[in-house]
């Protein structure tokens, strides 16, 4: 059985920067062209995703309040892409299919307006609601490669005073099963960002297919030299409409439909420290079910009635939505969102 899994990007393949003044769209330049040449893009294409991140940064600084944009190298299988990732929290776009179109700007950007990112990007993601903010994403792949959109969007960040996040998570499909395994690593820096690394690649070194629980019960054992932490596994089978779950610690776990949501049970205890009465429990999915889960970094207070439309959005577009909303400043945040097939 092939199995191909979603990569984290390494360190210096990730950047978070608030869009203040105008001077960031030069920097976001810079850092693309240190990335592009390592995933075989040309020059054409670099230039490209410069202008798309350009333009996107135009638009952060000129119409948001609170811009965030990140940058990150994904790597799906033997596919790798560039993304970019914009948030804001105000003032939202009233008229989302008129800003997408070519030519169109409303306070001096570029002029060529979000269509641009739409047409030069791979693929895009866009979710605004008026007085709360945008949500845009893009993914650029090198010219020629085969067009590639993750099941599954998943992002982290770390507490404010840190460089290494705490919270991780891996992802694969296994045959018509996705594999989604988030950890939150024991504390916060280097020794919590060691502990959720290891979990991964405890994972990853054993075979797939798998029960969840017995998957948890692995990475339990794998990460006891570590300071621990919380680690939930789920299995998605979107074909039979099942997922299986199995979570030790306070990892959160959702089925999020339409205006719905049902919380998937874990077992209290300490991944690769204390685990007793590890059990496994199968939750149905609906056609158009999403499955969330996320670190404690993230609050439970966030509710699918309160985002008209958004968990028929790409998993990226509703992850960094989730972040932006329920995120927790003062600790590790990750979010991990896998989709129905149809949003890929």
């Amino acid at each position: 059985m092939i199995v191909e899994w979603s990569d984290l990007p390494a360190r210096d393949e990730y950047l978070w920067t608030r869009v203040e003044d105008g001077s960031v769209a030069a920097r976001l330049r810079r850092v693309i062209d240190g990335w592009a040449p390592r995933l075989g893009f040309d020059a054409d294409r670099t230039a490209q995703v410069q202008l798309a991140v350009t333009e996107g940064a135009a638009n952060l600084h000129k119409h948001a309040r609170q811009g965030e944009m990140l940058l990150r190298v994904s790597r799906d299988g033997p596919v790798a892409a560039l993304e970019m990732v914009c948030v804001d929290c105000g003032p939202g776009i009233a008229d989302v299919p008129g800003m997408m179109v070519d030519g169109r700007s409303s306070a001096g950007t570029l002029g060529v307006g979000l269509g641009s990112i739409v047409r030069m990007a791979d693929h895009t993601g866009l979710y605004s609601l008026p007085g709360r903010g945008t949500v845009l994403t893009a993914r650029f792949q090198a010219s020629g490669s085969p067009t590639s959109v993750p099941r599954c969007g998943g992002l982290f960040r770390p507490i404010a005073e840190e460089e290494e996040c705490g919270d991780a998570y891996a992802a694969c499909q296994a045959g018509d099963v996705v594999y989604a395994m988030l950890c939150d690593g024991l504390g916060h820096g280097a020794l919590a960002a060691r502990a959720a690394a290891e979990a991964i690649r405890v994972l990853r070194a054993g075979p797939l297919p798998g029960r969840p629980a017995e998957l948890v019960e692995r990475i339990h054992r794998g990460i006891a030299h570590t300071r621990g932490g919380a680690v939930a596994v789920a299995a998605v089978d979107a074909a039979a409409g099942l997922v299986t779950f199995a979570g030790l610690g306070n990892v959160a776990g959702w089925v999020v439909t339409g205006e719905r949501r049902h919380g998937m049970v874990s077992t209290p205890g300490i991944a690769g420290h204390r685990a007793q009465g590890l059990r496994e429990h199968v939750y149905e999915l609906p056609p158009d079910g999403v499955v969330v889960m996320h670190s404690d970094g993230l609050t439970g207070r966030w509710g699918p009635g309160d985002y008209p439309r958004l968990f028929g959005c790409p998993p990226l577009v509703i992850a960094a939505t989730l972040l932006r909303d329920a995120g927790v400043h003062h600790d590790d945040q990750a979010v991990l969102v896998v989709g129905p097939p149809e949003a890929r």
